[in-house]
């Protein structure tokens, strides 16, 4: 197969998935790191409050800009890499990315909802905590090879735009 460079928008596409998806990997390394475990600390009822306030404010156009872009900026960015030397990294990224997005609608937004409608703070914390948690490092572990798979692919793109092979 003939290796092409790409399409035209081909670098600033890919670029602005793998800024996407850093800043959402963030996010999840963020939780993994240091809110989770400082809210660990916390009683029944404040555990439960905080999350709450959480899953409230980060449903925003901001957040929901880099979460739902760095899918399909990635989905892009993978489909103009077609017959490419580095579109084996920049469809694993999609795929590594896929596959933590898919770990959050499937596993931490329904426990986030379950989170918001159970009334009892220590009932709602036990049910929550420890899967949330777990899930969260799934996804973040997901999203961060995503983006390393994405950075490599962005390293060889650079390349064969200068004529390195």
């Amino acid at each position: 197969m003939t290796q092409k460079q790409g399409t035209s928008g081909t670098g600033w596409v890919l670029g602005a998935a793998t800024v996407a998806m850093g800043l959402v990997a963030g996010v999840f390394y963020v939780f993994a790191c240091a809110i989770m475990p400082a809210l660990a600390r916390s009683d029944d009822r404040e555990f439960v409050e905080v999350m709450r306030n959480i899953n409230d404010v980060i449903q925003n156009p901001v957040f929901f800009l880099s979460f739902m872009g760095a899918l399909v900026l990635s989905g892009v960015a993978a489909w103009q890499s077609r017959g490419t030397l580095y579109r084996g990294w920049v469809w694993a990224g999609l795929v590594a990315y896929g596959l933590a997005f898919l770990v959050t609608v499937a596993f931490n937004v329904p426990m986030n909802n379950g989170l918001a409608d159970t009334a009892d703070v220590g009932v709602a914390r036990e049910r929550f905590e420890g899967a949330w948690v777990g899930w969260n490092v799934v996804r973040a572990g997901l999203s961060t090879v995503g983006v390393g798979c994405l950075v490599r692919g962005v390293v060889l793109y650079g390349g064969f735009r200068r004529g390195v092979r």
